[in-house]
């Protein structure tokens, strides 16, 4: 189809027309962004944790006041969730993967007197942490009883550089192991941490998240020998099969009770439902920007929609004398298409322009990465789909005008 009377026919209507285009454009660049945005989000929530999540429960405790029973008090509660029907494995835990904001960091170094750290990972500790977690060690062994501490020796023998009372060992996750030792065994390694403290590798985890996986490094995490009290804000993680788990829960938190009734219950709950709310942020954000995705699109169809109709309306005589010299109604019909998607195209290539613009300041203050171009022509295709259906209505109206309309005068 010649475009040139459709050129002619909108530089007639030039106000009318940019509105259109801009209003396109703007729909083009903010539904790019927001989908890669939504992709990102996606891909967040799919982060692994390396658990066995469908298989853990996690109960959590306050304590009142001083314990100084509070060691062999968690070993008695190990014991005893040890023995309900189902359970398959226990551990009392510094904190989880996923968890939200991580508790206890370190900074790794690779020889002493190191000026800055290597590298920042997580850390986690907690006898029988790892079979409880369902954490596969791809290489080395797990600690052995003699190499675990207890926290309260571990910390002030910390502070005093007391060398025999301290972890001697250490389990660092896949991640960890590539990123310090690119090519080699990690096996037999030392790291330092702190003031200098030796630690050999003794084994090499599978991944394992951070509790704060939305960091740089997600899956950065070591593993200390160090055994926890009843009362240093940890966490009783309980491994059993998924369809026992509300059973297990249930009878996991009377059997606590009945060893304690004065502990204060914080947090009962699956692991599952642990991660679904570190990610329930993330839902919403991609949840809203769905919702803005689609009110952009309709508000873009009606607008569409709108100015056809408007068009149709002013060029009915025109139109009738067309019909009148020949034009059939498919011809009118592929006009409106074809004027629509002069508009739509317009629109679309100063949106892919004003959609890079906004993800090169996303990127300038909200450490995005660029915004891939496999996102340009998806939606370029959307807004071009859109367009021919919101005008198929008033073009369709259009072709039914008949050619006696040009012979009425106004």
């Amino acid at each position: 189809m010649d475009i040139r009377p459709i050129l002619s026919t909108l530089r007639r209507h030039k106000i009318t027309a940019w509105l259109l285009i801009l209003q396109i454009a703007l729909t083009c660049a903010i539904v790019c962004n927001a989908v890669f945005l939504i992709h990102q989000r996606l891909q967040r929530m799919d982060i692994p944790s390396g658990i066995a999540e469908h298989e853990l429960l996690q109960i959590q405790f306050a304590y009142i006041g001083d314990r100084p029973d509070a060691y062999a008090q968690a070993q008695t509660d190990l014991a005893t969730l040890r023995q309900i029907a189902g359970v398959q494995a226990v551990a009392l835990a510094n904190q989880l993967p996923l968890s939200g904001y991580a508790m206890s960091n370190s900074g790794i170094k690779l020889r002493p007197l190191q000026k800055d750290n290597s590298l920042e990972v997580a850390s986690y500790y907690g006898e029988n942490l790892l079979p409880t977690l369902g954490v596969r060690l791809i290489a080395g062994r797990d600690f052995q009883s003699g190499e675990l501490i207890d926290l309260k020796t571990a910390m002030p023998a910390l502070h005093s550089g007391d060398m025999k009372n301290l972890p001697h060992t250490v389990i660092v996750a896949q991640a960890v192991a590539a990123r310090l030792w690119p090519g080699q065994n990690a096996l037999g390694k030392t790291i330092y941490v702190g003031n200098d403290i030796p630690l050999q590798v003794v084994g090499v985890s599978a991944p394992l998240a951070r509790p704060d996986a939305l960091q740089m490094g997600a899956q950065y995490s070591i593993v200390y020998p160090i055994r926890l009290a009843a009362t240093e804000g940890g966490s009783y993680v309980i491994r059993t099969a998924a369809e026992d788990r509300q059973r297990v829960l249930k009878s996991a938190l009377a059997a606590l009770k009945r060893l304690d009734p004065n502990r204060i219950v914080l947090e009962q709950r699956s692991y599952d439902d642990l991660r679904q709310g570190f990610f329930e942020n993330d839902r919403a954000m991609a949840g809203m920007l769905a919702a803005v995705i689609v009110a952009l699109l309709i508000v873009t169809a009606l607008g569409i929609a709108g100015l056809a109709s408007f068009w149709v309306g002013q060029r009915r005589r025109t139109i009738g004398v067309r019909r009148a010299l020949g034009a059939t109604r498919a011809h009118i019909l592929h006009y409106f298409q074809a004027e629509n998607f002069v508009l739509a195209t317009i629109g679309i290539a100063l949106g892919m322009v004003l959609a890079y613009g906004i993800n090169l300041l996303l990127m300038l203050h909200y450490e995005l990465p660029r915004l891939p171009s496999a996102y340009f022509p998806v939606g370029a295709l959307a807004l071009w789909m859109i367009g021919q259906l919101a005008v198929l209505g008033p073009a369709l109206r259009a072709a039914a005008v008949p050619p006696v309309v040009a012979t009425r005068s106004d």
